[in-house]
């Protein structure tokens, strides 16, 4: 059974939207998987549906991921009020009418004060350029657009627990935005947001970034009871289809469960993880890496064992460093140290990826900081850099760190992902060599690694290697659709190899020999792992890359092999312990989806190393 991308990616996001059922989450955390999986859904409609919309535009195909996205927004609807009953009296939002006179003290002058200054009235006629996101209210003679930055949820002062959300205010008040007071209908836009130059240098991303903002509307959100005239007018001036209308009662974006989810009763949220420090490592990387390699499991084995590794460029053996950072968020650590170590007088090297989507403004900041910091920024490669590699230099050789994860403080304690730290002669110079090809504007040489299209085909030939009846092969990833892999994973089930996919988001291909599973829990899932049996000598890979077609031809990422025994040992451990997962489990066959709850056997519990 063969899926869309697009369509197997919604299906994951089904499974987001299924954990604020979880009768094992407290319930602040069932709350934030609605705001996750409203997220989601407008990163897709935002990015993710370009190719069906821009190519396939009203195909069968097409309106079933229409379809798709609003069963979907429908059963959230029901979440949101089904959490909410949940949490009451503790956490309640309350209807304007609800509020009593000394309520209404304060909010009439907040909205006067604070809300009405900055919203814009806008005339109908201006309705096809509604921005992508933005709360708009229609009434019958203007719309109102209230802007991004003004909180959705307020606090009822002096009513702990209790809130009131701002469009409901302003519906109940609306002679304070409009010209005389007169019903108000509320409503989103989604745009395709992006950039016409994916390509875009340094100094071409603000030009790309201003460009990215004339998107094509690909869905329109509406409250029900729009009056249907107004509704079709509204439509037709976005040039959208019937289909691409959904309606929904108040609230329309969901994220703004973040609120209470962030100042509720810390009982319904999830216990501090507490994870293990490697103790070594964190007194001196250096030294502890000239005994052996160490293999980590984030968020369970402390991420700041990364950000205590770049602070090792400061010592004195140290003289030239080399990073890749790709969505590193707004503070960072180990960026910080990178800093440091240039204004020491160490050389530095960053090859800062500015075309992260959607992070693009953010790293233009970092570039900035940066350049003024001494720190060299190397040139952009055509393809995108999605590698996640870090070298210290020395005059005697040298010192890597090779991931799956992002550079990010914030995902390394949310995203479950593998760390490699080597002082290796082989890997670190295969690194260098990676390195020095960027700079230089080549395409790395590289033979224990690999990048490019050299990922696939190392690949294939380890999958038609174990494709026989004794053979093995497990992989664990994001995204699994590249033809050329899946065909060959298909042809060695069909031979009798035992095949396990542990594909957290996208399969594109659903084979009854397959063991496909999918795990969505407390933590994402963002490790990428290949591992092939060898007749029981498992040979055993790490990587950036996701299984698409993309990573292979249009960016640099890498793949490395574990090759210390304890850390191989502990990959398995983890992968096995996956493939026995029930309680945050989804089987993928190509007759549905089963879920595995309520089980002993959870993955993402702090293992015991």
């Amino acid at each position: 059974m063969r899926l869309l991308p697009e369509e197997s990616w919604l299906q994951f996001n089904r499974r987001v939207l299924r954990q604020s059922e979880r009768p094992d989450f407290p319930l602040l955390e069932r709350m934030r998987f609605l705001a996750i999986w409203n997220r989601n859904l407008d990163e897709f409609f935002a990015a993710r549906i370009a190719k069906p919309f821009l190519k396939h535009r009203g195909s069968e195909a097409h309106l079933r991921l229409l379809k798709e996205a609003e069963d979907q927004a429908h059963l959230a609807e029901g979440r949101y009020r089904a959490l909410l009953a949940e949490a009451a009296p503790r956490l309640r939002i309350l209807e304007p009418e609800e509020l009593d006179d000394l309520d209404w003290l304060y909010f009439r002058v907040f909205l006067a004060e604070v809300v009405a200054p900055k919203t814009d009235l806008i005339a109908w006629e201006a309705a096809k350029e509604a921005s992508h996101g933005a709360l708009y209210f229609a009434s019958e003679d203007h719309l109102v657009r209230l802007p991004q930055d003004l909180p959705r949820l307020l606090k009822v002062p002096g009513r702990e627990g209790t809130y009131v959300r701002l469009g409901a205010l302003m519906r109940a008040r609306s002679d304070l935005f409009l010209p005389r007071e007169s019903p108000l209908y509320e409503f989103r836009v989604l745009r395709l947001l992006e950039s016409e130059r994916a390509r875009a240098d340094w100094d071409e991303l603000a030009q790309a970034l201003e460009e990215r903002q004339e998107g094509l509307p690909t869905l329109l959100v509406a409250e029900r009871g729009f009056p249907k005239g107004w509704l079709e007018g509204l439509r037709e001036a976005l040039g959208l289809l019937p289909e691409e209308v959904v309606l929904l009662s108040p609230p329309l974006n969901l994220t703004l469960v973040e609120t209470l989810v962030a100042e509720g009763p810390s009982r319904w949220r999830f216990p501090p993880l507490e994870p293990k420090r490697p103790r070594a490592l964190m007194k001196n990387p250096l030294k502890r890496l000239q005994e052996k390699d160490l293999v980590l499991y984030h968020p369970f084995e402390d991420y700041a064992a990364l950000e205590r590794f770049a602070e090792a460029a400061l010592g004195e053996e140290v003289e030239e460093v080399y990073a890749t950072l790709y969505r590193i968020g707004e503070a960072n650590p180990l960026a910080e140290a990178l800093i440091q170590a240039a204004r020491a007088g160490k050389r530095v090297h960053v090859l800062l990826e500015p075309r992260a989507r959607f992070d693009e403004l953010l790293n233009l900041s970092w570039y900035l900081r940066f350049l003024r910091a001494g720190v060299a920024v190397l040139p952009l490669s055509e393809r995108k850099v999605h590698a996640k590699a870090l070298l210290l230099l020395t005059q005697k050789g040298g010192y890597a760190h090779l991931g799956t994860g992002n550079y990010n403080p914030q995902n390394g304690r949310q995203y479950t992902d593998f760390s490699l730290f080597t002082a290796r002669k082989e890997v670190v110079m295969e690194v260098a060599e990676f390195f020095r090809a960027l700079r230089e504007g080549r395409t790395p040489r590289l033979s224990l690694l690999k990048t490019g299209e050299a990922i696939q085909e190392l690949l294939l030939e380890h999958i038609r290697a174990e494709s026989h009846p004794k053979g093995r092969i497990l992989l664990k990833c994001n995204h699994l659709t590249d033809p050329a892999l899946l065909e060959a994973l298909a042809r060695a089930a069909d031979k009798g190899a035992r095949v396990d996919l542990i594909v957290r988001s996208t399969l594109t291909l659903l084979h009854p020999r397959f063991r496909a599973r999918s795990l969505v829990g407390r933590f994402l899932e963002h490790a990428r792992v290949a591992a092939f049996y060898q007749g029981g000598r498992w040979a055993l890979y790490l990587t950036s890359a996701d299984l698409m077609p993309r990573n292979f031809q249009n960016r640099f990422e890498l793949l490395f092999p574990v090759l210390d025994k304890e850390g191989k040992a502990k990959v398995l451990e983890v992968l096995k312990r996956q493939l026995k997962d029930d309680r945050n489990a989804f089987l993928l066959s190509p007759k549905g989806e089963t879920p595995l709850w309520g089980g002993r056997h959870d993955a993402q519990r702090i293992l015991a190393w």
